[in-house]
């Protein structure tokens, strides 16, 4: 392994890391409030930096052979991902004050940003650890209600089980293939004995369950509602999209046949359907985003339908749109005295008229998750759809869209709470709401560009 290649294709976990050793000094310091968010907001600033410096040379290497690989759209996409960290980082000033929520985040990002360039199984389920463990932490962190305990423990025990059923499944593969490479995870998809089947049954649920996919979303509202905003922010995207990249790095390079097709594609469109039809009738805020990413759990895993060439940039594309949508509206929900209150949907009931800026954002957020033209939604759900089709999934595709539309009524109720309904009075800023306005002033124009330019940023990946 030359020293070079090492330093130069981990230039973006290495600064990381020294965000993650800065902050902690920084806090030992005991000027945690001042100084830590700062740290990591460069830290992660550097790290998306150096990620998009390398894949514009065009760099390609492999500083551990069989383990690390690094290649130019692998960088772009941690690129991405990376910048959509910093509004979360931002928004986390009004719940955090004592720095621990950065270092956290700093982890979990660590792990997220090894998923894309793993080339075996054993770094793909360190980097997926590393990524889930901090969150277990940063869901109780904020301790807004008693219910946060609660949440924390469900994630953790179906996280573990999940964890669990993925080593299961790759010890199989392993046993029958005699090598830890999602190289051989890719061939053994085609395999017909019934070992190597259960274990692509086994790894696919296990996916399902950390990505929220009917029947094993159960622990997503609780989780989501129970947590903080920026927490349930970070989990309804940047988690989520690093269990799309541990999906994709396995099945890279593979076409799905037989019985694995049925089951990729019947329980996301299940997913798609149920996740859109509960939230209709939910009245808190972060429940609705839960059962929202499970529809969008379904559309992201339709992905793997398509052919192999065009996962990465479908899978980057539509988690950079949906994680830009749900940060922005994040962003910008109206303060209360409680975290309860809060999260009411209610609250927005006439919001136009108190904050006409934070209305429009949220409208301009909702309308994209519906995946309205012109905005990028669209774009993003034509992707998938379009790669299933051509994979001569017609009908599934078809019912995929068909499901898109049921959830057209809860992004518009939310809209027409805010411009056509009459609400009481409600604060909209605090203290520290400025950074999270700036966070949703991020989000917006990156929502912008990708509505404008599409074809820029998928020509990059």
């Amino acid at each position: 392994m030359p020293t070079n290649d090492a330093l130069l294709g981990m230039l973006p976990e290495h600064l990381l890391l020294g965000g993650i050793v800065a902050a902690i000094i920084t806090v030992l310091l005991r000027q945690g409030r001042t100084l830590v968010l700062p740290v990591a907001v460069l830290s992660v600033l550097a790290a998306a930096g150096a990620a998009f410096w390398l894949g514009g040379a065009g760099t390609t290497v492999e500083p551990f052979p069989g383990q690390f690989v690094v290649t130019p759209p692998v960088l772009m996409t941690k690129g991405m991902l990376l910048l959509l960290a910093v509004p979360v980082l931002l928004m986390s000033r009004t719940e955090f004050e004592d720095g621990e929520f950065s270092i956290l985040l700093l982890s979990s990002l660590y792990g997220m940003s090894l998923l894309p360039s793993a080339a075996s199984a054993l770094v793909l389920f360190l980097g997926l650890e590393l990524m889930s463990i901090p969150v277990y932490a940063l869901i109780v962190l904020a301790f807004r209600r008693p219910a946060s305990a609660e949440s924390a423990l469900k994630y953790i025990v179906l996280s573990g089980a999940a964890s669990a059923m993925f080593l299961m499944g790759l010890s199989l593969i392993y046993g029958e293939t005699g090598s830890l490479s999602v190289a051989a995870f890719a061939q053994s998809v085609s395999a017909t004995d019934p070992l190597t089947r259960t274990a692509l049954v086994l790894v696919v649920s296990a996916l399902f369950l950390k990505g929220a996919v009917v029947p094993f979303h159960a622990w997503a509202p609780d989780t989501y509602e129970g947590a903080s905003i920026p927490v349930t922010a970070f989990m309804a995207t940047l988690s989520k999209g690093g269990v799309m990249l541990v999906a994709w790095r396995l099945f890279d390079g593979a076409e799905l046949t037989g019985p694995l097709v049925g089951i990729v594609a019947a329980l996301p469109l299940v997913s798609i359907v149920w996740g859109n039809i509960a939230a209709i009738r939910q009245q808190s805020l972060r429940r609705m985003i839960a059962y929202s990413s499970i529809a969008h759990a379904g559309y992201l895993f339709y992905a793997l339908l398509g052919s192999s060439s065009g996962r990465l940039e479908a899978i980057t594309f539509y988690v950079v749109v949906y994680a830009a949508a749900n940060l922005l509206a994040f962003a910008v929900v109206p303060t209360a005295a409680t975290d309860e209150e809060r999260d009411r949907l209610d609250r927005l009931d006439g919001l136009f008229h108190r904050d006409p800026l934070a209305a429009s954002l949220i409208a301009v957020a909702m309308l994209s998750l519906a995946g309205l033209p012109p905005l990028p939604g669209f774009t993003a759900k034509f992707l998938i759809f379009r790669s299933v089709v051509a994979a001569g999934y017609s009908a599934y595709a078809v019912l995929g869209l068909i499901g898109s539309f049921l959830g057209l009524y809860f992004y518009l109720r939310v809209i027409q709470r805010m411009f056509m309904s009459a609400g009481e009075g409600a604060r909209t800023t605090g203290n520290g709401q400025a950074l999270a306005r700036v966070a949703g002033v991020l989000c917006l124009l990156a929502t912008a560009v990708l509505t404008i330019a599409p074809g820029w940023a998928l020509a990059r990946l």
